[in-house]
């Protein structure tokens, strides 16, 4: 494999990106297939001070268009400083959120511009498009069962309206691209969800 593959993995808070990610990277592993990981918003040491920053609950005042250009900040240095390189040199890059969490947080949560948030996207990822994203889906109310009492941050604690717009954001950019967009049922079982996530994968190596 000459070039390199983005895989992102999205969802709201809770369904289960986290540990579908890892199972993935133990496949890769086990396959003897490069593979390195990074997450929004964070993975480069600027990036990391600005997800403290977004994810602070003290900071309960930011605006929404302040919280957009933050998330695309970190989003570009992680682009521009490992994933172009690392893509470049031939390995899988595996991406915990990447520009469609903010297609959907900031615009269909936050209700900014969605033709604005697709020009930053461009601009912050310097034209990166995913070669594939998973996207798990589960109800607002299986997330505040499977989340209970814990302590959340600035995102995670907002409101059950909030989380459900979001999880409409991402059916919805499921619905407008099938092609890229592979829809999950977070429901399933971790293995279910593992195998379909690999069989996904495979499909698109048969495709390059």
């Amino acid at each position: 494999m000459s070039k390199g593959l983005l895989i992102t993995f999205e969802g709201i808070d809770g369904s289960g990106k986290t540990t579908q990610i890892m199972r993935f990277m133990q496949k890769c592993a086990a396959k003897n297939i490069s593979v390195v990981l990074f997450r929004e918003p964070g993975g480069t040491s600027i990036g990391e001070k600005i997800r403290d920053i977004l994810l602070d609950k003290s900071n309960s005042g930011m605006c929404a268009i302040t919280e957009l250009l933050l998330y695309s900040a970190s989003r570009y240095q992680l682009s521009h400083e490992l994933i172009h390189p690392a893509l470049e040199s031939g390995k899988v890059v595996v991406c915990d959120r990447f520009y469609d969490s903010t297609t959907v947080y900031q615009g269909y949560g936050r209700g900014i511009d969605l033709e604005f948030i697709r020009a930053l996207n461009q601009i912050a990822t310097e034209n990166l498009v995913p070669d594939l994203t998973f996207i798990l889906d589960i109800p607002a109310k299986e997330r505040a069962r499977r989340f209970g009492v814990r302590d959340l941050d600035r995102l995670e604690g907002e409101s059950h309206v909030f989380q459900e717009k979001i999880r409409q954001g991402f059916l919805k950019m499921a619905r407008l691209e099938p092609n890229r967009i592979c829809l999950l049922d977070g429901t399933k079982t971790e293995d279910l969800i593992s195998k379909e996530v690999w069989q996904n994968f495979e499909r698109l190596l048969k495709r390059i």
